[in-house]
């Protein structure tokens, strides 16, 4: 295509022109008839001189309604035509013109009679209205050629009887179409004339003066001739073609470049004024639902062909924030038909027991609709025996009532004790009220250090939705937190549960990232003051506090290790002489650590000195630290430093892993999964507790017969089947179970044979999570990594071991479904977290997890789907070779 170049009509802020050029017509005599019955005619000023004095009203139009006042023209004398040659400006500029526009052009003929439409002592010769805009939404430029319709004012409305460019109407006689021909091809050369004249003013043209003038008298010629010829067409012809022919020549201003149209971008409808916490959750409801009488033809916007456009959305931003007015009056009278009291000895039928019984059974996300809510609120004092119908009546309760909020207050104490999952969703976004969070808060507490630990992530997370008290606020004028209380009070009692506490309120006050608000930051800055001012009570307080602070310390020297690490433009040998050298220096006071420090990875292990010739740094681009430490019982233990990446996704992966591994074992399956620590410092650095293993695709490139021989070599047994010890075997058979089911509910990408380990024990485990829920940057990657070496290391997929495995899945899959609420909800208290996957579709994570969960099959269906998922992932060709170019690509760089 060739370079267009246009301007558009926002950015012209001149006002809107037109020329009035001249008034072209021929006028019959007026009948002798026709004066006998209307004398008035005979004083019009037009039926007394051809050339008698005219005047012309402009005005702007747009959607039917007048833009503008109208402009009129200057009184002037005609003496041989009707010429005026004036421009008109209108009050509005272009910039502020909308597409609709059109121009109401009247010609006003004086009378000292009035009659219709008159004006004062004017009455309409004619009127003509073009629009401003052309079909591809252009500015009209030039000069143009309007029909003028006789006796009848020019209207603005968007379907105008006034149109400058007749409508085409099929004639129903032949001797009509006869007597347009010969009119027509004289009018047809005339507007070929008028192109040419066009063009040659726009400059494609070149300018002839001489020959100029002629085509321009042959042009006046031409319609002159148009004009009576048709007249006297008129004349001999029936009755519908007696109008005459009047034309009015205008013209617009041309500008260098087209003009097209650009609506104002105004700025988005203004929020409404009510105010609204963070944690105020938009719930949209469905339009209501109209019913129409018979016969009446409705479109989709609820009204009939005829009356479309009738029907006008209005934006109000407080739908689906705030209730409903009619809503919220019926279901008060819907409850208070009966007392509080009455509703005690209240039972359902079998019908409603079914029912609520069904309601029971939907998941923590599911909203009830306005009819259930009604129901569990009626039968309140039944369902006190139901431990998990206390969501179900918390979210059926209207808090904005205090009648109802103070009896639903009233009766939380009594019901029966709800499990730790229930309670963690009583901690989520939509449950604002305090003694609903103060509830599920006093739950939590019946749980041990141990499982608080696992949920910890996550309850810190849930600060964002509690009341902290203000930095300076008295205590006794605003609500403390009381989950905050709950924390600080278990994390002062337990040093390792006070370890993490303290490393994640220090990694979300690092957090300066847009997404993480500096209110947050504020909060978790006040709880961390109010943990450090508890532990200063206890006698012990001050020791601890120095002990936080010293691992602050031993963090700080090793990110400024790894850094220059990182940024040292040397290979890789010479890095790991310049780190043995840093670590050696007793600048940095890492040879000998007196007293000894406990790690903050895993606080049951004090170290007391780090092993520089046992460090090392591996092959990444972040150049990731291989840390050896002594530790006071004499071992050592290894662990890898990170700088310059966020670890908190995959800290939240590995505390999934581990909650998944331990509501396993509550069930008596032991699938020897090898959950290993990670400690996000900041939001770019961290730690990992390092596991000796080796990659797949390493172990495939050692051993030539691939995972099988690498676990015969380090498990040897002639007399076991495969030649491989039998405890090594079912640890690989169970472990790649156990990973295998759960990498696909967390929807880990980007598997490859580099990032599947395998310790010589024979314990299979994943790493590297930078992609969860459902995210990879491969295209066609399976949804459960489970490769053909995986198979092979079973003795193939015909073998015992592989049915074994298989099993195993089938087991484990069910068993995490009956824990669905409790990973959903875990989930749900991450949606605010700055977790990469995470944020970029919050209001989806949930729903990720609990579609790969397959909560709305049976348990047959779902053992069936996962069956059908292992077939496909271990037949899958594509990430066969993705596997191999992922390898081509690693040994390219190395």
């Amino acid at each position: 295509m060739e370079p267009f170049s246009f301007a558009t009509s926002s950015a012209l802020n001149l006002p809107v022109n037109v020329r009035i050029d001249r008034l072209d017509g021929h006028q019959k005599p007026i009948a002798f008839s026709t004066l006998l019955k209307r004398p008035d005619l005979r004083h019009r000023a037009s039926n007394l001189s051809p050339n008698s004095e005219l005047y012309i009203t402009a005005q702007l139009w747009a959607d039917s309604k007048p833009l503008t006042v109208p402009i009129q023209t200057a009184y002037k004398v005609f003496k041989n035509a009707r010429i005026w040659n004036e421009w008109l400006t209108l009050p509005i500029t272009y910039s502020n013109l909308p597409l609709s526009s059109q121009l109401a052009i009247t010609v006003w003929d004086l009378s000292p009679t009035c009659g219709e439409d008159s004006k004062l002592h004017s009455i309409p010769f004619g009127g003509t209205t073009i629009p401003l805009f052309d079909k591809d939404n252009t500015l009209q430029k030039g000069r143009q050629r309007c029909k003028l319709y006789r006796n009848v004012a020019a209207d603005g409305l968007s379907s105008s009887t006034t149109p400058w460019i007749p409508r085409p109407v099929r004639a129903s006689q032949k001797d009509a179409k006869d007597v347009e021909r010969s009119v027509d091809e004289n009018t047809a050369e005339m507007e070929r004339l008028e192109g040419l004249l066009k063009k040659q003013e726009m400059g494609e043209i070149p300018p002839n003066p001489w020959l100029d003038q002629m085509v321009f008298r042959q042009m006046m010629k031409l319609r002159s001739n148009a004009l009576k010829t048709k007249a006297a067409a008129d004349d001999g012809s029936s009755a519908e073609h007696d109008e005459e022919k009047f034309y009015l020549h205008v013209e617009f201003p041309r500008f260098d470049h087209p003009i097209v149209f650009t609506d104002q971008e105004y700025p988005a409808p203004p929020i409404s004024s009510m105010q609204l916490s963070a944690s105020t959750e938009v719930r949209l409801k469905p339009p209501p639902e109209v019913s129409f009488g018979p016969g009446i033809n409705v479109d989709g916007n609820g009204y009939g062909d005829t009356d479309a456009g009738r029907l006008i959305r209005i934006y109000d931003p407080e739908v689906g924030r705030l209730d409903n007015p009619a809503e919220n009056k019926h279901r008060r009278l819907v409850r208070s038909h009966r007392t509080g009291v009455l509703d005690r000895d209240l039972k359902p039928n079998a019908k409603i027991r079914d029912e609520l019984s069904l309601i029971m059974a939907y998941g923590p996300t599911h909203e009830l609709n306005a009819e259930e809510k009604d129901s569990v609120w009626k039968f309140r004092h039944h369902l006190c025996r139901e431990k998990k119908a206390l969501t179900k009546f918390v979210k059926s309760v209207a808090w904005g009532d205090q009648n109802e909020a103070r009896q639903a207050v009233q009766i939380l104490p009594k019901w029966a004790e709800t499990d730790i999952d229930d309670a963690l969703e009583l901690l989520g976004p939509q449950f604002d009220n305090p003694a609903v969070r103060a509830y599920a808060v006093d739950r939590l507490g019946k749980a041990d250090d141990a499982e608080l630990q696992v949920y910890l992530l996550q309850l810190v997370q849930a600060l964002k939705f509690e009341t902290v008290r203000p930095a300076g606020a008295n205590s006794d004028e605003t609500e403390e937190s009381s989950l905050a209380k709950f924390l600080i009070s278990r994390a002062v009692r337990s040093f390792e549960l006070g370890n993490f506490l303290h490393w994640y309120l220090m990694v979300e006050c690092d957090d300066r990232s847009p997404e993480q608000g500096e209110e947050h930051r504020k909060l978790f800055a006040r709880v961390e003051y109010d943990f450090m001012v508890e532990l200063e009570k206890l006698p012990d307080g001050p020791a601890r506090r120095k002990t936080l602070l010293r691992q602050a310390e031993l963090i700080t020297v090793l990110s400024k290790i790894s850094k220059d690490i990182r940024f040292a433009r040397e290979g890789r040998p010479q890095k790991i002489a310049r780190l043995k050298k840093l670590l050696a220096d007793p600048k940095n006071e890492l040879v000998h650590i007196d007293p000894p420090l406990p790690l903050p990875l895993n606080p049951s292990i004090a170290v007391t000195s780090i092993c520089p010739d046992e460090c090392s740094i591996f092959k990444s681009s972040l150049f990731p630290l291989l840390l050896t430490f002594r530790t006071s019982n004499g071992t050592k233990y290894q662990i890898i430093f990170k700088s310059g990446d966020d670890l908190r996704q995959d800290q939240l992966v590995m505390q999934i892993i581990t909650l998944m591994d331990r509501l396993l074992l509550q069930e008596k399956l032991d699938l020897k999964l090898s959950p290993y620590r990670i400690l996000a410092t900041s939001t770019s650095a961290g730690a990992v507790q390092f596991v000796p293993s080796m990659s797949l695709a390493a172990a495939c490139q050692k051993y030539k017969g691939g995972l099988l021989a690498y676990l015969r070599a380090n498990n040897p047994d002639d007399a076991a089947p495969l030649g491989v010890r039998k405890e090594a075997m079912d640890t690989y058979v169970k472990s790649c179970a156990g990973y295998c089911v759960i990498t696909y509910l967390l929807g880990v990408g980007d598997r490859h044979l580099d990032n599947l380990l395998l310790a010589p024990d024979g314990h299979f485990f994943h790493v590297d999570f930078g992609y969860i829920l459902g995210r990879d940057p491969k295209p066609f990657a399976p949804l459960m990594k489970l490769c053909r070496e995986m198979v092979d290391g079973m003795g193939g997929d015909k073998s015992q071991f592989y049915a074994q495995f298989k099993e195993y899945c089938y087991t484990a899959y069910s068993t995490l479904r009956k824990s669905s609420n409790l990973i959903v909800n875990l989930f749900a208290l991450m949606r605010e977290a700055n977790i990469p996957d995470i944020r970029i579709e919050p209001d989806k994570a949930v729903w990720k997890v609990q579609e790969r969960l397959c909560l709305d099959l049976s348990e047959e269906d779902a053992i069936r789907h996962f069956e059908q998922l292992i077939e496909t992932s271990s037949t899958a060709v594509m990430p066969v070779v993705i596997d191999r170019l992922h390898g081509f690509v690693q040994n390219w760089r190395a």
